[in-house]
C-alpha cells in the first residue's frame, strides 16, 4: 500500500531525531502526525501537512517547518517578495491586482502593507553587514544630501507639523486643499548618497557657455565631461532624522575610506541646517571635507537677480545669467556680487525692484565660503547635486508623492527602505539575508543551542 503523504512527513521527522529539545530545555519526546497549515503561495492557497513533536505544558515544535524555512504568518516567503516588487514601484491597489492577476486570490491590501512592512525589517542591519569594495586614494569620495516632503496621515507628522496644521484648522475638502490653505500635511524624508568618482578637470566654459548667437548652452562639441558617478550607495528615511541620515552616510564613507587617504567632497544645496549637520559629522569622524554648494541652486538665484533687470520672457536674460554664472565659476565672486549691485543702482529699481537682486547677493554672500568652483573644476571635483536630486525623486516623488497618497509611518518607511535596496541592486542579496534572519527569529530561537536547523 502506498504510504500518505502524513506517514512520509513522519518518517523524515523520525529520522531526523527522535527528541527535541526546546528553548527553555523541555524534550518533546511525542511524535505525532497529521498536522497542517495552510500557506498561500504564489501557486495558490496550498496545505502544509507535518509531523509535531510535542511535550506537555509547551507549544508544539516542527522540525520540518524549520527546515522549510517557512514563515510565521500565512503567506510564504515567495509570496512576500511578489508582494515587495509590485508594492514598491506602484499603488498598494495596483500590487493587489499584480497578484492576483498570476497568483489568484491570495493576499489582500491591508495584507500587503503588512508583508511589505515586515519584509523591510533587516535593511540596517544588512547594510551594516556589508563591507565596500576599496578604491584608491585618488578616488573622490563623495557624499551628497536632500530632502523630499511626503504626504503623511496626521498622526503620522513630525510634532511641528501637527500643530502648525492644527492651528491653521482643518481643510475644507477631502481630496483637496482651498484656496490660500497650507497643506501641514508632510513630513520630510531625507535621502543621502555615497558614490565614487575619478577626479575629472574642467573649466569653466564645459559647464555653461555662449553659443556664436549668444545663447547659453550646456552641451558642445569638445567640451569635457563632468566626473562619473560609480559604486553609487543611497539611503532614504522618512521616520528618521536628516541627523540620523546624514550620520549613516558618514558611516559610509568611512567604511570605504577608513584611513582617510582620499578627498571627501560633499555636495549640498546651501540649507543651514544642512550644512550644520555635516560640520558636525566630519567633527565626529575627525576627517576633513571639501564642501560645494549646488551650482544649480546657484543659477537659480542669479536668474531671480535676472527678472529684476528683464522683463518676463525677454531672451536677453539667458546671456545675462551666463555670463555671471562664468564670473562666478570663474572665481570672480565679489565681482559679481559689486557689479549686481551696481547694475541695480544704474537702472534706479524701486526696492521691490530689487527684490531679486538682493536675494540673490544675500544667498551668495552667505554661501561664499563654499563657492569656489573654479578650484573644485581644477581639481576635478562635481559641483552639481544631480545624483541625490535624481534619488529624491525616483526613490520618494515617483511612489510617495502619487495622486492620493496619505502615509502611516510605518508604510511609508518601509517602502522607502525597500525602494533603496531595489535601486542599489541589492534586492537578492538582501532577501537572502532577510530569509537568514527570518530563520533564525522564528525557529532558530525555540531551539536548545546545538539542535543545528538548516533552512
Amino acid at each position: 500500500m502506498e504510504a500518505t503523504r502524513e506517514e512520509i512527513a513522519g518518517r523524515a521527522d523520525r529520522r531526523a531525531a527522535r527528541v527535541m529539545v526546546d528553548a527553555g530545555g523541555v524534550a518533546h519526546r511525542v511524535i505525532e502526525t497529521g498536522h497542517e497549515r495552510c500557506l498561500a503561495s504564489v501557486v495558490g492557497p496550498v496545505t502544509v501537512r507535518r509531523a509535531a513533536f510535542r511535550a506537555g505544558g509547551t507549544a508544539n515544535l516542527y522540525p520540518a517547518d524549520a527546515r522549510l524555512n517557512l514563515p510565521a504568518g500565512r503567506h510564504s516567503h515567495g509570496l512576500r517578495k511578489r508582494a515587495v516588487v509590485e508594492a514598491v514601484r506602484g499603488s498598494f491597489d495596483d500590487a493587489v491586482t499584480a497578484i492576483r492577476r498570476c497568483c489568484g486570490n491570495v493576499v489582500a491590501k491591508r495584507q500587503v502593507e503588512r508583508l511589505v512592512i515586515t519584509a523591510a525589517r533587516d535593511v540596517e542591519a544588512f547594510y551594516e553587514a556589508r563591507v565596500p569594495l576599496p578604491c584608491t586614494a585618488a578616488t573622490l569620495l563623495v557624499i551628497s544630501c536632500d530632502g523630499k516632503g511626503v504626504p503623511m496621515r496626521p498622526e503620522a507628522l513630525r510634532p511641528a507639523t501637527r500643530r502648525a496644521a492644527a492651528v491653521e484648522g482643518g481643510n475644507t475638502y477631502r481630496t483637496r486643499l482651498a484656496g490660500g490653505e497650507k497643506s501641514g500635511r508632510k513630513r520630510m524624508a531625507t535621502v543621502a548618497a555615497v558614490y565614487d568618482a575619478e577626479p575629472a578637470v574642467r573649466r569653466p566654459h564645459d559647464v555653461i557657455t555662449l553659443s556664436g548667437s549668444g545663447t547659453a548652452t550646456k552641451n558642445g562639441p569638445g567640451r569635457r565631461p563632468g566626473p562619473k558617478a560609480t559604486g553609487k550607495w543611497l539611503t532614504a528615511s522618512v521616520e528618521r532624522s536628516a541627523e540620523q541620515v546624514i550620520a549613516d552616510a558618514f558611516d559610509q564613507a568611512a567604511a570605504r575610506d577608513p584611513q582617510h587617504r582620499r578627498r571627501w567632497v560633499v555636495l549640498v544645496d546651501g540649507d543651514r541646517h544642512q550644512l550644520d549637520l555635516v560640520h558636525s559629522q566630519a567633527r565626529r569622524h575627525q576627517v576633513d571635507v571639501h564642501i560645494v554648494v549646488d551650482a544649480i541652486h546657484v543659477a537659480d538665484y542669479v536668474w531671480k537677480a535676472a527678472w529684476s533687470l528683464h522683463t518676463p520672457g525677454d531672451p536677453a536674460a539667458e546671456r545675462w545669467v551666463a555670463i555671471q554664472l562664468l564670473a562666478i565659476l570663474s572665481g570672480r565672486l565679489e565681482e559679481t556680487l559689486a557689479e549686481l549691485r551696481c547694475q541695480a543702482r544704474t537702472a534706479g529699481l524701486s526696492p521691490e525692484q530689487r527684490k531679486g537682486i538682493e536675494t540673490c547677493a544675500k544667498y551668495l554672500t552667505a554661501k561664499r565660503g563654499h563657492l569656489d568652483y573654479a578650484g573644485a573644476l581644477a581639481a576635478g571635483w562635481p559641483i552639481a547635486t544631480g545624483i541625490v536630486e535624481g534619488a529624491c525623486r525616483h526613490l520618494v516623488a515617483d511612489r510617495l508623492n502619487i495622486t492620493g497618497a496619505r502615509w502611516g509611518l510605518d508604510g511609508a518607511e518601509a517602502v522607502l527602505k525597500l525602494r533603496v535596496v531595489i535601486s542599489n541592486g541589492h534586492l537578492e542579496p538582501y532577501w537572502t539575508f532577510h530569509l537568514q534572519q527570518e530563520h533564525h527569529r522564528i525557529h532558530q530561537t525555540r531551539y536548545q543551542d546545538g539542535h543545528q536547523l538548516t533552512a
